[in-house]
């Protein structure tokens, strides 16, 4: 049993019930059913909000008016792995569009069957109106969007763009050799803006729909991404971009540039680009990263000060980037208010481990808070005049809230009363760099045993409280149960991370490269054993992705610090082709680092337990990675133990798999750092 848990359900702010009496505690399933919310949508021209609550698995899409009580507009009941993501609203807020099923990571793959059916289910576009009434099957796809006048929908499917509006069965449009992303419609609602992905490029196309002719914009060697109209739908902004090549210096270049393309002809030409220095490879934020003012301006993107931030650039003469945001933070996200004279922006500013939310005015003045405290508030989205996050805290989940002269939850919320606060820690790495980390106190006497948490990606950030991120949500729930069960856990923000600056996420060596980020893991384990409510001989580390590469990493080199490990879809070999522009004495010095790099490389020296948990229908990290490292670890008798989820995704799609590896995870910790000290 989960101790020093319960729960108190909200609506709108208000409590629904108590706190359980004394003995009425949750289990580790009640932590990880807790309600979460992601998906926030908005309507053009109303104040009118959606976005996506999952419950222990079962998915449903709610919508809310500003002042006004959320109404649920689906009626899913099952925990059948079907994801719902792509919320659209037409501008008048009367319909919205969203997909069921498929992998919203991966579009256009082949569909998941998480759920295990006896057939794989379809990938499908819906529309449901506002007001109520069942949702409206189109078609499959995914990408919906409605023209201006919200009486067509665009969608794509497999490198096709297909229109419907009702009372007409869906027509295909277009068919393209790549992959269909960033679709939109002009302001005219007579052709279509989107980005052809054919894996080593892409282009920016328009499809004019009255003559069925494709026009792309012009086409270059690298990548064409985030393309914008014009206010007037005259001409379109996108970014071109190249990856430096392998051994060069990222603020070499140029690599990137801004481009703008006249959309009746498709003339082109280059606006401005990034010069040598700090800044010169592109690097974009979650959402999207490029916005063309109703005053002219190209609001952008750039990492000029060593740091995320947005800036303008005229788009009629070019010239130097203007900052609109300045400091050591980062902007994770930004977008314009209606009128255009605004930015608004999450980022870690004066709070280097949280994200508030906050306005800066085009035409220069301070930048103003508009959220602060001991919460996160992410993912800001715009309805008419009014603005809404993604928001969360230490106890709370991600919720849609309304931001007023205080935050207004959208929707019910949920509470777990008896979370550890956690505490925001540094320590050092042996060579020195400095290394941020959330410690969560375990509830025990005397020395206890400890956990290092690595979270994956490895581009992202741990926070203090729930995650905005699902995965990283379940992440945090299980981190907070281990320290209710009487462990000390630690998770650490190692380099090649997010949220602290171009320098620390682009360190050297890390990686295939060398693996430097290791440094900063095993700092972690280090600053563990050294203090004294922790018996240094029960030291565990669970991690997934990147974070169960860095746990097998751990255990492979430092069985004697990290007594036991639980390695989530973990890369275990880091071999992979080498470019073809190095000279072949280069490519085997390269695959020899890679191979030096990796888990593999270490096995020898590898002497404590771990669990392996993996779906088979991994796209992230191949299932094979799994199989490679437990057919090494049989023939060296080194103990394993094992959980497979056939047809399961990275992120587990369902919640029983959730739950059934945090509840290995629970045991095989129980087992391995529970007995007597060594």
């Amino acid at each position: 049993m989960l101790r020093g848990l319960w729960l108190i359900f909200c609506a709108a702010g208000l409590a629904l019930s108590g706190p359980s009496a004394a003995g009425d505690r949750v289990t580790l399933a009640d932590a990880l059913a807790l309600p979460v919310a992601s998906g926030l949508a908005g309507a053009r021209d109303v104040p009118r909000f959606a976005w996506v609550e999952n419950i222990a698995g079962v998915r449903n899409i709610w919508t809310a008016d500003r002042g006004a009580p959320a109404r649920r507009l689906t009626a899913y009941s099952a925990d059948d792995g079907q994801q719902l993501y792509d919320l659209m609203f037409s501008d008048n807020g009367r319909h919205l569009a969203f997909v069921a099923g498929g992998d919203g990571e991966f579009p256009d793959d082949d569909r998941p069957n998480a759920g295990q059916g006896a057939e794989t289910p379809a990938q499908q576009v819906f529309v449901v109106a506002t007001d109520g009434g069942a949702p409206k099957r189109v078609g499959e796809g995914h990408s919906p969007a409605f023209d201006p006048k919200g009486e067509r929908l665009a969608y794509t499917r497999k490198g096709e763009i297909w229109l419907w509006h009702a009372g007409a069965a869906p027509r295909r449009l277009a068919e393209v050799s790549g992959d269909v992303t960033a679709l939109q419609w002009s302001p005219d609602g007579a052709r279509l803006l989107f980005v052809d992905n054919r894996d080593d490029h892409s282009f920016v196309a328009l499809l004019d729909i009255a003559s069925a002719r494709l026009t792309y914009l012009d086409p270059g060697l690298g990548y064409s991404v985030e393309p914008a109209f014009s206010p007037d739908g005259r001409q379109v902004a996108f970014i071109r971009y190249v990856d430096p090549p392998q051994g060069a210096d990222d603020a070499a270049g140029p690599y990137w540039s801004i481009r703008i393309a006249d959309a009746a002809s498709g003339a082109a030409h280059v606006l401005w680009t990034a010069p040598q220095g700090i800044g010169g490879r592109y690097y974009g934020t979650r959402s999207r990263n490029l916005f063309w003012s109703s005053a002219g301006e190209i609001i952008f993107p750039w990492e000029r000060s060593g740091w995320v931030h947005a800036y303008a650039l005229d788009a009629k003469n070019g010239g130097t980037p203007r900052a609109l945001t300045r400091g050591a933070f980062e902007v994770e996200s930004f977008l314009l208010d209606a009128p255009g004279r605004n930015l608004i922006y999450a980022s870690n500013a004066g709070d280097i481990d949280r994200r508030h939310v906050w306005r800066q005015r085009l035409d220069g003045g301070a930048p103003e808070a508009m959220t602060q405290g001991e919460g996160i508030e992410s993912n800001p989205t715009i309805a008419g005049d009014a603005l809404a996050v993604i928001a969360s805290d230490a106890r709370r989940l991600a919720h849609p809230a309304l931001i007023a002269r205080q935050l207004q939850p959208l929707g019910k919320i949920v509470e777990a009363q008896g979370f550890v606060t956690p505490e925001a820690v540094t320590f050092t790495a042996e060579d020195g760099v400095q290394v941020h980390g959330q410690l969560f106190l375990g509830r025990a006497n005397g020395k206890r045993p400890a956990i290092v948490f690595v979270h994956g990606g490895p581009r992202r950030q741990m926070l203090l409280g729930f995650h905005p991120s699902g995965y990283y949500s379940n992440t945090y729930a299980m981190n907070q149960y281990l320290a209710a069960q009487g462990y000390t856990v630690l998770a650490v923000n190692y380099r090649s991370g997010t949220g602290y600056g171009q320098a620390f996420r682009e360190a050297r060596d890390t990686g295939r490269g060398g693996a430097s980020e290791y440094r900063d893991v095993l700092a972690a384990g280090r600053w563990l054993a050294a203090r004294e409510d922790v018996d240094a001989a029960r030291i565990g580390i669970w991690g997934g992705s990147w974070g169960g590469y860095l746990t097998a990493l751990a255990l492979a080199r430092d069985s004697a610090l990290f007594a036991a490990g639980v390695d989530l879809h973990g890369v275990h070999t880091l071999l992979r082709t080498v470019p073809a522009s190095l000279s072949p004495k280069a490519q085997e010095a390269a695959r020899q680092l890679q191979w030096d790099s990796s888990p593999m490389a270490a096995l020898d020296r590898w002497k404590s337990p771990v669990l392996l948990i993996h779906g088979d229908d991994d796209r992230n990290v191949p299932f094979w990675q799994s199989l490679l490292l437990a057919r090494e670890l049989s023939a060296r008798r080194i103990p394993f133990q094992e959980r497979t989820f056939p047809n399961e995704r990275h992120s587990f799609f369902r919640h029983q798999s959730w739950l059934l590896s945090m509840e290995a995870t629970e045991a095989f910790f129980e087992a391995t750092l529970r007995g007597e000290a060594k």
